[in-house]
C-alpha cells in the first residue's frame, strides 16, 4: 500500500549563494558590529587628524556606505530567496509525511474494522460451539436411554413356575 516517494532534486546552490550566505551571517555577529566601529571611527580620526579633508571622506565614507548598503540588500535578498527555497522543500516533505500518515491511519482502519470482524466471528463459533455441545449432550442422553432400554430388551423375562 506504500508508494514510492520520489527523491526531489536539491536546491541547487551557487558559490555566489554560499557567499551570500556566509556575509549575511557575519553582518549579524558581533565582530562585524567590532569591525564597523574601527571603520567609522576610523573615518572620523582621519578627518579630525587633518590627514584629509572632511569632504574627501565624506565622500568616499558615503560612497562606501552606500555601496555596502546595496550589496548588503541584494545579498540578504539571496539569502531570503534561497530560505524560501529550503522552506518549500521542507514544506513539500512535511506534506508527504502527513499523506503518509492519512495512509497508515487509513490502514490501521481497516485492521481495526478485520479485527471487530474477526471478534464477531469467533462470538458466532461460541454460539455455535455451545449448540454443538447441548445437541451432543442430549445424544449421549439420548443414547444411554437407548442402552438401558437394549439392555431391558436382551434380558429374558422372569419366567413363571408352572409347577405351582
Amino acid at each position: 500500500m506504500r508508494k514510492k516517494v520520489k527523491a526531489k532534486p536539491k536546491i541547487k546552490k551557487y558559490k555566489l549563494q554560499d557567499t551570500a550566505l556566509a556575509i549575511t551571517r557575519w553582518v549579524g555577529s558581533p565582530q562585524s558590529i567590532f569591525v564597523h566601529t574601527i571603520l567609522f571611527t576610523t573615518g572620523f580620526l582621519v578627518v579630525i587628524t587633518g590627514t584629509f579633508s572632511f569632504n574627501s571622506v565624506l565622500l568616499v565614507f558615503n560612497t562606501l556606505v552606500s555601496l555596502e548598503a546595496i550589496y548588503l540588500a541584494l545579498f540578504i535578498q539571496m539569502t531570503v530567496n534561497y530560505t524560501s527555497a529550503s522552506l518549500e522543500e521542507v514544506e513539500e516533505a512535511i506534506d508527504e509525511i502527513q499523506e503518509d500518515v492519512d495512509e497508515i491511519q487509513e490502514d490501521i482502519d481497516e485492521i481495526q474494522e478485520d479485527v471487530e470482524e474477526i471478534q464477531e466471528d469467533d462470538k458466532e463459533d461460541d454460539v455455535r460451539e455451545a449448540g454443538h455441545k447441548k445437541t451432543l449432550e442430549e445424544i449421549h442422553i439420548g443414547l444411554q436411554k437407548l442402552m438401558v432400554d437394549i439392555e431391558k430388551l436382551q434380558t429374558p423375562p422372569p419366567q413363571h413356575n408352572e409347577d405351582r
